[in-house]
């Protein structure tokens, strides 16, 4: 089917908007350097493709919506890119104040931010093997350089190497599962695999080692468990945007890619694939929670209980089918939200990069100890906090409540009872080391003062954002219709 080139263009904009400011921030670094522009520039051409997105999603903009092979765009992709695009804004926004102090060159994180952002954009709308594949390292290898930027700091530079190595690894798990796929059944797209797979009457072992190849890898993007282990030493390691940039921008990247390859090709219709997801699910929902409990490292604690989350996700999944994906997008938007919020507090409470001095260490805020008593102090900053919390713990009045409710009843819906019962104790336990934080939140502030947010730092483009999320966390969960109307939009076509 041929498309013509203006079709194209109105199908890939947002995409192409997001390329043209990473070769723009580029040129600019060559002439001259300059954090502030390369920040600027940079939330500018993401505010720009979001602009875009919003003509193409409110039909002002004449869309192909099967732009050709590789990819589709449909309401799915385009309230997941909607997620990438906003996250990733947010996270540029926390990584200006916290590498302006970096002695360092600062404008190629900004690079490395646009390219992993259009890697994640292209694989909310990828269709085919190849853009599967292509699109996700995309994603995947700026993150080794985000991850490890800070490389003087023993812990980023661990954190990006672990994460070099694993992902690697598996990466090329997931490109031998392919090869192994293709080889038996000779196509590459989503569809074209599931028409061949209903029309055989037998079952090659090679597209069963193909599949479960592809499964896992898939799995140790997403941290569930059993190929969860990464998870913790990589998010305490990496500067505190980034993992912010991790957990929001990549897991809704690689859920999105994940979920729409498993519905539109016939890959879960295999003998004990859902046997294996069953399993995985439940050991990502006890594992994360049970994991969680004993943190007093703020970051790894929220990476442990991303686990869980992972887990919530993809119980839907296997519930449904296409009509849970709409619940599956807007429990991960959610999830990205509140996981943006958290590492933003992480983010505006600790000093860095900055000279010893009367009331701030150098270092990072991640240990729950620095956060004694905030509340006498930061009383503003301890509400965005515990909204995060509160939502992540699925308490009512929160978005994360909403989400959580529905994820539970499309789990009994697809009488999936195991799943569902998981969900349930998994909460429960994620409520007693959520409120272990709260309740330091709220305790006798100590005698020293080790690490404090900025005197101003409410009106910094950083605390904005953070603001911003937490009205939007609250009146999502007060005003729940939203979430259900998105919930309709959100389905793989």
């Amino acid at each position: 089917m041929q498309y013509s080139f203006m079709a194209l263009l109105s199908s890939f904009a947002p995409m192409v908007a997001v390329a043209i400011t990473a070769l723009v921030v580029m040129l600019a670094i060559a002439f001259k350097r300059s954090h502030f522009w390369s920040a600027t520039l940079s939330v500018v051409g993401l505010n720009i493709a979001l602009l875009c997105l919003g003509l193409q999603a409110f039909d002002k903009w004449v869309v192909d919506y099967v732009v050709n092979p590789l990819f589709v765009i449909d309401g799915f992709a385009q309230f997941n890119m909607a997620v990438v695009l906003i996250t990733a804004l947010g996270s540029c926004t926390l990584a200006y104040g916290y590498f302006e102090t970096l002695k360092d060159n600062k404008d190629e994180l900004y690079l490395l931010i646009l390219i992993a952002t259009l890697g994640a954009m292209l694989m909310t709308s990828a269709t085919h093997l190849a853009s599967f594949f292509m699109s996700l390292e995309l994603l995947s290898v700026p993150m080794y350089g985000m991850l490890a930027y800070t490389f003087l700091r023993s812990r980023s530079l661990e954190a990006g190497l672990k994460y070099l190595i694993l992902s690697a690894t598996a990466s090329a798990i997931l490109l031998m599962g392919m090869a192994f796929i293709f080889a038996d059944t000779g196509v590459l797209t989503f569809g074209g695999l599931f028409d061949v797979m209903m029309n055989r009457t037998y079952l090659s072992p090679l597209l069963v080692v193909g599949a479960v190849m592809m499964l896992v890898a898939v799995a140790f993007k997403l941290s569930v468990a059993p190929f969860h282990s990464w998870a913790g030493d990589v998010y305490e390691g990496a500067p505190a945007p980034i993992t912010a940039f991790l957990a929001s921008v990549s897991k809704v990247a690689m859920m999105a890619l994940a979920i729409r390859f498993f519905t539109t090709s016939a890959v879960p219709l295999l003998p004990s694939f859902e046997s294996a997801l069953v399993v995985m699910i439940v050991l990502s929902v006890v594992a994360g929670n049970v994991l969680a409990i004993s943190q007093t490292n703020l970051k790894r604690l929220f990476a442990y209980s991303s686990i869980a989350h992972m887990g919530y996700a993809l119980t839907t999944l296997l519930s449904v089918g296409k009509g849970s994906t709409g619940v599956i997008s807007v429990y991960m938007a959610i999830y990205a939200l509140t996981s943006l919020g958290a590492f933003g507090v992480i983010a505006l409470m600790s000093s860095p990069y900055k000279e010893r001095g009367h009331t701030s260490v150098s270092g990072e805020a991640d240990d729950m100890r620095f956060y004694q008593g905030l509340f006498w102090r930061r009383p503003v900053l301890t509400a965005v906090l515990t909204m995060m919390l509160l939502s992540m713990a699925g308490i009512p009045l929160t978005a994360g409540f909403i989400t959580k409710i529905n994820v539970i009843f499309t789990a009994v819906q697809g009488m999936q009872f195991v799943l569902a019962g998981a969900i349930i104790l998994g909460s429960a336990i994620g409520l007693y080391y959520y409120l272990k934080v709260l309740v330091g939140l709220y305790q006798k502030p100590k005698a020293n003062l080790e690490f404090d947010a900025h005197g101003q730092w409410g009106i910094k483009a950083g605390g904005v954002m953070l603001l911003l999320i937490t009205a939007l966390i609250v009146l999502l969960g007060v005003l729940p219709n939203g979430l259900l109307q998105l919930a309709q939009f959100a389905v793989v076509g």
